[in-house]
């Protein structure tokens, strides 16, 4: 089992090409979403508001790749 549970890493493809790791070219991933605080939303306890990205972890070495965008 790994980090992420029982949940199977697998390629991902962005803008029409296979994601590659840059730090050990693995082309498996966990898919993983990621909150994007910022302090004045923290501040005045509306950290729901701010944006998320997804993130792409690398089962091989653990290299984590944010995506502001939904992908």
């Amino acid at each position: 089992m790994s980090l992420f549970g029982n949940e199977e890493s697998q390629p991902v493809e962005v803008a029409g090409h296979q994601l590659t790791c840059p730090v050990c070219s693995g082309q498996n991933f966990w898919t993983k979403r990621a909150q994007l605080n910022t302090a004045v939303a923290t501040f005045f306890n509306l950290d729901w508001a701010n944006h998320t990205a997804t993130c792409f972890v690398c089962s091989e070495c653990s290299h984590i790749m944010w995506f502001h965008e939904e992908i």
